[in-house]
């Protein structure tokens, strides 16, 4: 399988300008390395299929989530994708190894301008504000947070600001795991999840 798993998430594929043309760019790599899944094509009734979103989340060496940002997160899916796929005793608490040592990149697109996401501006926070959530997932389950790529003001992009972005997605991907702001980097701490922290089944 590929060593990149790449999993889009746009409720409204039909519409989309920046996450449609990331998609496109990144699905015509070579396969070998890069295996795109368009959740809301492969799950429009919300029905994922667990064992064969682990499975593909075994081989991955990197899993990149791809998406415009939601109320300043991710869409409604991908949140289920999470909640259902990186299960308890999987992904974290004892036994939950499956994912340590794998990267875990965000690609994501805003709607607002980059000056929106300020302390005067209407957004009121830096963009790395929203981003620990996200962060601390790829801490809990031991994989190390990529440095993110973002696009602001996506639905004002240019032609050639978006061709822009998509190359960059592109390049990035051809060039990882060899980005020079990351040889040094490691997973964050472990964040060891007791067995009494959950309710008994």
């Amino acid at each position: 399988m590929a060593d990149i798993l790449i999993l889009v998430a746009h409720p409204q594929m039909e519409h989309s300008r920046t996450t449609r043309r990331l998609m496109r760019a990144a699905a015509a790599l070579d396969p070998a390395r890069v295996h795109v899944r368009d959740l809301y094509a492969l799950y429009p009734d919300y029905l994922i299929d667990v064992a064969a979103e682990q499975a593909l989340l075994l081989q991955a060496r990197a899993v990149v989530w791809l998406h415009p940002v939601h109320w300043y997160g991710m869409p409604p899916l991908l949140k289920l994708w999470l909640d259902e796929v990186f299960a308890f005793g999987w992904a974290y608490g004892p036994g939950g190894r499956a994912l340590a040592g794998k990267d875990l990149w965000l690609v994501a697109s805003t709607g607002g301008p980059e000056s929106s996401y300020r302390p005067d501006g209407y957004n009121r926070y830096f963009f790395d504000a929203f981003l620990p959530p996200v962060e601390q997932t790829a801490a809990l389950v031991g994989m190390r947070w990529l440095p993110p790529l973002v696009l602001h003001g996506a639905h004002q992009a240019s032609e050639a600001a978006l061709q822009a972005h998509a190359d960059l997605l592109v390049q990035r991907l051809q060039t990882w795991p060899h980005w020079p702001e990351i040889e040094d980097m490691t997973a964050d701490a472990d964040c060891a999840v007791p067995v009494d922290a959950r309710p008994a089944r």
